[in-house]
């Protein structure tokens, strides 16, 4: 594969990827009873139904959130994105691991992304059966994104804040260490276009 087909597959695997992310939250917070079922509707997203929260506030914070990691994806600076569920005192319950990596080599044609699509929807069904798999969590927990960068885009986003009313901040240790940590693996993706 060329450079310019090399890049051209990375900023496509971007946008999938932010698409798929974007889906993915709204999926968690269904799952997990975050918010009351009544915010969610039913929508078809990489034609499987899923629940999208429709509240404005929350919509606006998962776009708002999706659309900054798009701008470090796009760098090349982001190698792990988190989904938190934190307990009313503020200790870590859960955390959805999604790690990702540009593809090293042609993995294959997809030239249509039909084995994209395939791969993220059994990736968001399983995800949509993981209430089965975990324990049932307390009452009024919250939740919130971590992204893991490398230092110097760290730097940058708080030198550049794209979006200024959406300020990233660092996350302390006691809000990404979880105790008696196990790990579930559902699903990897990797295509052309990106490694999940």
């Amino acid at each position: 594969m060329t450079e310019i087909g090399e890049s051209q597959n990375a900023y496509i695997g971007t946008d999938i990827f932010c698409e798929f992310l974007e889906v993915a939250i709204h999926c968690i917070l269904y799952t997990r009873e975050l918010y009351p079922a009544g915010v969610f509707e039913k929508k078809k997203k990489f034609n499987v139904p899923v629940k999208i929260c429709v509240h404005p506030e929350v919509l606006s914070y998962v776009t708002n959130t999706v659309d900054s990691i798009r701008l470090l994806l796009k760098e090349n600076s982001v190698f792990k994105v988190t989904v938190v569920v934190v307990t009313p005192d503020h200790k870590p319950a859960e955390r959805f691991v999604f790690e990702v990596a540009r593809p090293t080599k042609n993995i294959g044609n997809d030239k249509y992304l039909y084995r994209l699509e395939e791969s993220l929807r059994g990736f968001l069904l399983k995800l949509s059966i993981t209430e089965s798999l975990l324990k049932t969590l307390p009452e009024d927990c919250t939740w919130t994104v971590q992204v893991y960068t490398r230092e110097s885009a760290a730097l940058a986003i708080e030198q550049k804040q794209h979006l200024k009313d959406f300020p990233w901040i660092l996350a302390d240790e006691r809000e990404t260490t979880l105790e008696d940590a196990k790990m579930i693996p559902l699903k990897a993706v990797n295509s052309d276009y990106l490694q999940v």
